[in-house]
């Protein structure tokens, strides 16, 4: 927060009144950064009711995270009235409420006990600041349907599973194309590289390519089997000891890889440690950390760059996963609940490299000699390592990756556990959903994504199956960026001046609040998706534990839309007014007729409200969310696994997948 000059106080002075003032409201509801359209004239009235108010320092109206020397003022207070005040000059006063300073604490809180009792309370109050703080809402939790000729056999359902697993697939002998398995849907991949990836269409390709040390055993998500381990560790067959801290997987012999290799527990090994070492922004390797150094982030233990915090950081990822002859132990931190601890194993993040392989493609080469030098070369890379590489050993290979096109797959006829049934599988991205309709009733593909709205289109089609009312571990959400890189090119003018917005707009709750009842989430799900959905507080989804039905939800009012945008930035959104922009994915009709909904919505509350809604392709919309340049993003997030860490976290703390993105954070 850049503070400039006071005419009225001294800096000193203001640093003094509010400090004074905090010790006096001590910790509040959350965290307010008070600024002012430009520069005025302000004299404080501190009286004894006002005491746990905030006095409204004069500043201008960008916040940053870094301010001038010397001018650093942390304003922790209570949501009551706002500090009485004359002033020679007046201005209007804007309230920039970031986040509950609970949060943070209450949620590592939560991932690090097991009694159910106080893990309830917890999360019940996280759910209740989530309400409070808005920094995003949930627009629906779906049920899913399944789309697929008649001739498909061998599907089965998983809610965690990012997409098709070919390998029980096959076709009745009459199909067309018999040996080929095609799916048409929307939204390529971002990468092939199993550390980087944390999107389900890359997931999709990933857990075809690669294999893990242990697998979902079919339908369910909390029995496995083993895979590239030969065993499921537990505590009764003694690969589980220590109170949960050390944990073993023996490695099975002779898994063949698609580049000519073996694995071996070397491979195992080197897998993890490289995944660590790489943990990109917003990346999935924070549930790698959580368990094995009991952080979340590497920089939770020191400077990368600094010689001695580098080497003990190093020290702890070598010493995390050791090998010992056949068998690859993991040491954990601290005790972390094993059927958690098995299900993050399970997905495309664990997924074992061919070291070798991945190596010749320019991934981390192994070495432990100099920690800095390797932070600062495979630690957080601009690009993956291994994006189009392939160093798996699953049941299929790649065999080209047409980008916006599709990607094909081929049987690797090397698999351990014997060949797939088809010989090839090729995944289309037609955004086009009549393209797509077509396709699928022509039989030239075998399983088709159909939006729900069109599903009335095809109900009862010849040829055509669909199952229906699948439960999810999912749901969608819109999210508010409040502090966006301020040379993104979907600010409009940067100002509020009713040709763009601030890069800071959406730290107004007002404004958050203004968003979330400009969405008739009844019709959203009754009419779009055909009843096929849920209206849930978020940010956890119905079907994990503790998951609070009672807890309120916004609901569609233009009214309430309209007084908080009167409120907003102190009565200048609705003076100036604003232009928006709000990107969807391609093809995804869903996400665009919420944007759609929200411009018809917004606009109609004040003429000075301009929202533009634009599509992007699917990697685009990730790169710009990841970098922080979407204002507000609509995206969907499907359960790690089905704990409530693995919601409140990357919904809710400092360093969470979408909370880091948006800026939703803590200030220190």
């Amino acid at each position: 927060m850049s503070v400039k000059k006071v005419s009225a106080v001294s800096k000193t002075a203001a640093i003094i009144i509010v400090a004074i003032l905090i010790a006096a409201a001590g910790i509040g509801a959350g965290v307010y950064l008070t600024s002012t359209a430009k520069p005025a004239t302000t004299t404080v009235v501190v009286t004894k009711s006002t005491a746990q108010t905030i006095v409204s320092t004069i500043v201008q109206t960008t916040v940053q995270t870094k301010t001038q020397p010397g001018t650093t003022i942390l304003q922790t207070i209570t949501q009551t009235s706002v500090t009485t005040m004359t002033a020679t000059a007046t201005a209007p006063t804007v309230h920039l409420y970031i986040k509950n300073p609970k949060v943070d604490p209450l949620i590592e809180e939560g991932a690090s006990i097991i009694d159910p009792q106080r893990r309830k309370e917890i999360y019940y109050e996280l759910q209740a600041i989530y309400y409070e703080d808005v920094p995003s809402v949930v627009l629906y939790q779906a049920l899913g349907r399944h789309w697929e000729r008649t001739w498909v056999q061998g599907w089965y359902y998983n809610p965690i599973y990012p997409g098709v697993y070919f390998y029980p697939l096959s076709k009745a002998p009459d199909a067309k194309n018999p040996d080929t398995m095609i799916v048409a849907t929307i939204g390529g991949p971002e990468t092939l590289d199993p550390a980087w990836a944390y999107d389900t269409a890359s997931g999709e390709i990933i857990f075809n390519i690669y294999n893990t040390l242990i697998f979902y055993d079919g339908e369910h998500v909390d029995k496995f089997v083993p895979m590239i381990a030969e065993k499921v560790p537990s505590v009764e067959n003694g690969l589980v000891k220590d109170d949960g801290k050390t944990i073993i997987f023996p490695i099975r012999k002779g898994i063949k890889t698609h580049d000519g290799g073996e694995i071996t527990p070397e491979d195992v090994e080197y897998s993890f440690e490289r995944a660590m070492i790489q943990e990109r922004d917003g990346g999935p390797t924070w549930m790698l950390l959580e368990p094995l150094l009991g952080v979340d982030s590497l920089s939770q233990l020191g400077d990368l760059s600094d010689p001695n915090d580098a080497a003990k950081i190093g020290k702890m990822i070598d010493d995390a996963v050791e090998v010992q002859g056949n068998n690859v132990i993991f040491h954990l931190a601290k005790p972390f609940p094993l059927t958690a601890f098995l299900q993050i194993w399970s997905q495309t993040w664990s997924s074992i490299v061919d070291k070798e392989c991945a190596i010749k493609h320019g991934a981390w080469p192994g070495n432990k000699d100099n920690w800095v030098e390797v932070f600062a070369k495979y630690h957080n890379p601009e690009e993956p390592e291994l994006q189009e590489a392939d160093c798996g050993s699953g049941p299929f290979m790649l065999e080209k990756w047409e980008h916006g096109k599709q990607i094909s797959l081929v049987r690797f006829d090397d698999y351990f556990q014997g060949p797939a049934k088809l010989k090839r599988a090729i995944i289309k991205y037609v955004d086009e959903w009549a393209t797509r309709k077509l396709m699928f009733q022509k039989g030239d593909a075998d399983i088709a994504y159909v939006p729900i709205m069109h599903a009335k289109e095809l109900e009862g089609a010849e040829g055509i199956r669909c199952v229906k009312d699948l439960p999810t571990l999912t749901n969608t959400a819109l999210f508010f960026t409040m502090k966006v890189d301020p040379n993104s090119p979907y600010l409009g003018s940067g100002k509020l001046d009713g040709n763009g917005i601030p890069p800071n707009f959406f730290a107004d709750l007002n404004v958050r609040l203004a968003f979330a009842y400009s969405i008739d989430y009844d019709r959203l799900i009754n009419e779009v998706m055909l009843g096929e959905g849920k209206h849930i507080p978020g940010p956890m989804v119905e079907g994990v534990p503790y998951f609070n039905k009672d807890q309120p939800v916004y609901n569609f009012n233009l009214d309430k839309a309209k007084e908080y945008f009167k409120k907003a930035w102190g009565g200048q959104v609705w003076e100036k007014g604003f232009h928006i922009i709000i990107l969807y994915n391609t093809g995804n009709e869903l996400r665009k007729t919420v944007a759609e909904m929200l411009k018809e919505n917004i606009e109609s509350i004040n003429p000075k409200f301009k929202v533009d809604v634009r599509a992007v392709e699917w990697p685009i919309y990730l790169k710009a969310m990841v970098k922080a340049q979407l204002p507000v993003f609509i995206i969907g997030w499907l359960a790690d696994y089905p704990d409530p860490h693995n919601f409140v976290f990357p919904y809710m703390h400092s360093r969470g997948t979408f909370a880091a993105w948006q800026g939703y954070v803590t200030p220190s």
